[in-house]
């Protein structure tokens, strides 16, 4: 037999000599090692963004820093305008010297590294990632910390899992675990975690795939808490008890009405982070490029300091929300006004060369929009169970989840952030509404709007891949002839000139399967009246595997990939199948077919 046929064997797969194959149990113990990595790293990332903090702003050598608590006025006068500008020469140096894919908020380069790169992500990135990012929410750049934790955690792992050469898969395994560990470990929201690495960073959700990113998110937040405490990311006082009456309706109604609001504040955000970059890339140069926007952002938070006295929009803006949630803010206009600037201050941020996440800012936009619409409703409609912070709460969600895509991840999180379970219909409802609104306004959510400038394009839904779970048995054609090689070629056409129809043969030599030949209607045209005095086993394709019939067709098409096959010849199982046990073909159109029928309910 041909070296080009692989027979059946009882596990019905081939080692893979470019890779290394482990079990889930050995998986699992690197993801947990991964998750114990990222939570450290959340912890060091965060002492470095408060000891930078505090040096540029407070001239302080401290790492005691509560982003949930305003920072003080700074010494520095008028010139903590400058704060910015300062940080945004260094994080330019890095960015353009040591690791452009360190640029921006970092979820989409993980993305296109899952979706694109069979998880490669570039060791430096961690490291320059974490300066750049440090330096940028330390110097007052209006983003998040969970982006950089995020892509630090996935570039870890996705080292590891080049350095033990791993398969892909596993490797895209541990890089959603290390990207879900990362959120996990910034919000102290373990569920969040594995919620956000399902919808946004899983290619494929089994056991095999679930249980790492499980225990490296699980690890990662016990690491946290250890460090940081217990405590949610907020602290929030009992809020909200829906009237158990007919004018709740009315209240679920108002919270939609947030919802639809939300959708069209996450449309803008993610049609001004973009315009900002499209803007910014005009001017030359990269440094005068962020010079430029993060000048515009330090004259924003020194005017905010100066009319409303907190810097209000610098950095991540925890502080911000913590005011909102706890009813200490709760003008309209001004809640209003602080959407708008830290709109503009992300956009600015971003799109002039910020390293950051747009996690943070999102939800600073969704407490303060849905603090002004609650602002706005308990004035107009007072009535028991409406109140600000609930409606900041429900704003959180809606305009995160609106904005990435991720519906289960933004309730889970602002749930895990606030652990105030009252707030979970409402909540739902919201982003439900929010990401319809957001999905008619712009088909692309914050991540993906990215990768699609690039034509990489991310699956908006994951199907069950049905057709991959089907037997060979099922998807196999069963109308093939075996014929011995010695048989002349120009005989079998002749003898089979009146049928018109595609037939596949398997050619046999010495009692054995030698190959497979395919003739079609226009071969049979071609030929037609020529004489070629060629034999069957002459002209057969020795490019193919043999398969059993009780084979997942996911199996049959991984081992026609890795052979360069262009047939599985489908026999009965058995250690050596032999002519007789021969049932049938798949080709390439089989399975194209196979998939299509699968995807028919989804797509009628």
């Amino acid at each position: 037999m041909s070296d080009a046929a692989v027979a059946v064997t009882e596990e019905g797969a081939e080692a893979d000599p470019e890779h290394r194959r482990i079990g889930l149990l050995v998986l699992s113990i690197i993801a947990v090692l991964v998750g114990i990595f990222t939570g450290f790293g959340a912890i060091g990332f965060r002492a470095l963004i408060a000891f930078i903090h505090n040096v540029l702003f407070l001239g302080v050598f401290s790492f005691s820093y509560d982003a949930n608590i305003f920072t003080p006025p700074s010494p520095w006068g008028p010139f903590v305008i400058l704060v910015p500008v300062i940080g945004s020469m260094g994080v330019t140096f890095l960015v353009t010297n040591f690791a452009p894919e360190a640029r921006g908020h970092g979820v989409p380069e993980v993305m296109d590294a899952i979706y694109y790169k069979e998880g490669r992500i570039r060791p430096v990135v961690a490291v320059v990632k974490s300066l750049a990012s440090a330096l940028s929410i330390g110097s007052g750049a209006s983003v998040g910390r969970e982006g950089p934790i995020i892509q630090i955690g996935a570039s870890f792992a996705s080292s590891v899992g080049q350095a033990l050469r791993l398969s892909p898969w596993q490797r895209i395994t541990l890089v959603a675990a290390g990207a879900g560990a990362g959120i996990a470990a910034t919000f102290n929201t373990p569920i969040g975690g594995v919620m956000f690495a399902v919808e946004l960073m899983m290619p494929e959700i089994s056991v095999r795939t679930f249980l790492p990113v499980a225990l490296a998110t699980g690890t990662a937040t016990y690491i946290g808490r250890l460090f940081l405490g217990l405590q949610p990311a907020f602290h929030v006082p009992s809020l909200l008890e829906l009237p158990h009456h007919p004018a709740s309706v009315l209240v679920l109604v108002l919270y939609a009405v947030l919802g639809a609001v939300c959708g069209v504040a996450a449309t803008a955000f993610i049609r001004g982070l973009y315009a900002a970059e499209d803007l910014f890339e005009k001017i030359r140069g990269p440094y005068i490029r962020h010079f430029v926007g993060m000048l515009l952002v330090g004259l924003l938070i020194y005017g905010l300091m100066l009319r409303f006295g907190h810097y209000y929009v610098e950095g991540v803006g925890y502080a911000t929300i913590q005011h909102v949630l706890q009813g200490q803010l709760s003008l309209l206009y001004l809640l209003a006004l602080l959407f708008l600037c830290k709109l503009f201050a992300t956009s600015v941020s971003l799109g002039s060369g910020a390293s950051g996440g747009i996690f943070s800012p999102s939800l600073v936009m969704g407490a303060t929009l849905g603090g002004a619409f609650g602002a706005l409703v308990t004035f107009v409609y007072p009535v028991a169970g409406l109140s600000i912070p609930a409606f900041a709460m429900v704003g959180m969600a809606a305009v995160v989840g609106g904005g990435t895509g991720a519906a289960m991840t933004a309730v889970t999180m602002i749930f895990e952030m606030t652990r105030d379970y009252d707030i979970v219909m409402p909540m739902i409802l919201a982003v439900a509404v929010s990401i319809g609104v957001r999905r008619m306004l712009s088909r692309e959510n914050i991540y993906t709007i990215k990768l699609v400038s690039r034509r990489h394009f991310i699956p908006k839904a994951l199907h069950a891949n049905l057709y991959l779970v089907r037997h060979a048995v099922d998807v196999m054609d069963r109308e093939v002839l075996v014929l011995p090689g010695e048989t002349g070629f120009d005989a079998f056409l002749k003898e089979h000139a009146a049928e018109s129809r595609l037939q596949h043969v398997v050619v046999t030599e010495g009692g054995r399967i030698a190959g497979v030949l395919r003739v079609n209607t226009g071969l049979r045209r071609g030929l037609e009246g020529t004489y070629t005095g060629v034999t069957l086993a002459e002209v057969a394709l020795r490019n193919y595997i043999l398969a059993a019939d009780e084979d997942l067709v996911f199996d049959v098409i991984g081992r026609m990939w890795r052979h360069g096959a262009a047939m599985a010849i489908v026999t009965r199982a058995t250690r050596n199948p032999q002519p007789q046990d021969v049932l049938g073909i798949i080709s390439k159109e089989h399975i194209a077919d196979s998939v299509a029928a699968s995807i028919k309910p989804y797509a009628t």
